[in-house]
């Protein structure tokens, strides 16, 4: 059952936290519900979960208008394609994925125009060891595209996404969520006042990132299972 899967995974977070001295209260579950139905979301929901992520924007609009009678928080954590800077800007809360000052200015003047009086809350996206595969900015170019994106009004930027590289060598992978907490503390200068979101870990390695400073972790297979199956 969701619920079932859901305090397993609180539980995991509790275990996480307490090795680091941390509040589990301060690490959000986003449920990945990509490809799921509105039916599973409203299954999760009513087992406590209300951050629900999506990938792809279509797909999303029709779940966020089916799913209207619900408090949720709909955060996009999929690559951003110019022409839906509008819609991201409309119907969600929450953008993740932001790797580029144009794509950042898009989504501001979108905002703009539709929901001028609430900004939308964002984080940059990491690609921290260059996959050619994969959306994101270098380290070397954090600053730059950080200090263009503070100086939007209508947009809110929180901290850092990041997909860290696959290694057979887990503690390879443990380094890059190591690397991303030590730029998200680097820059807490520059990110201001609202500066507090690192969005990393998924359903194999939540734990770990977890340890390692997350405080957003983005899952989907571990409370969901394997796509298709309704619970």
């Amino acid at each position: 059952m969701i619920h079932e899967q859901i305090q397993l995974v609180r539980r995991a977070i509790e275990v996480a936290c307490a090795s680091n001295d941390r509040d589990s209260s301060s690490v959000r579950v986003l449920a990945v519900s990509k490809t799921r139905s509105s039916a599973e979301i409203r299954l999760a929901h009513d087992s406590g979960l209300d951050n629900f992520g999506e990938n792809y924007v279509q797909e999303a609009i029709r779940k966020i208008h089916e799913l209207r009678d619900l408090r949720l928080t709909w955060h996009y954590i999929g690559g951003i394609q110019s022409n839906k800077t509008k819609d991201l800007a409309r119907y969600f809360q929450w953008v993740h994925s932001i790797d580029r000052a144009k794509i950042a200015s898009r989504l501001n003047d979108a905002r703009a125009e539709c929901r001028p009086n609430d900004p939308l809350n964002v984080c940059l996206q990491l690609n921290l060891e260059g996959e050619t595969q994969k959306s994101g900015i270098s380290a070397d170019d954090v600053k730059d595209l950080l200090q263009h994106t503070r100086q939007l009004p209508h947009l809110r930027v929180r901290g850092f996404m990041i997909v860290p590289k696959v290694h057979s060598d887990s503690s390879l992978e443990q380094e890059g969520f190591r690397h991303a907490a030590a730029l998200f503390r680097k820059y807490r200068g520059i990110g201001g006042d609202n500066w507090d979101t690192l969005s990393m870990g998924m359903s194999n390695d939540f734990a770990t990132a977890v340890v390692e400073g997350a405080t957003i972790v983005r899952l989907g297979t571990v409370l969901f299972g394997p796509r298709g199956s309704l619970r």
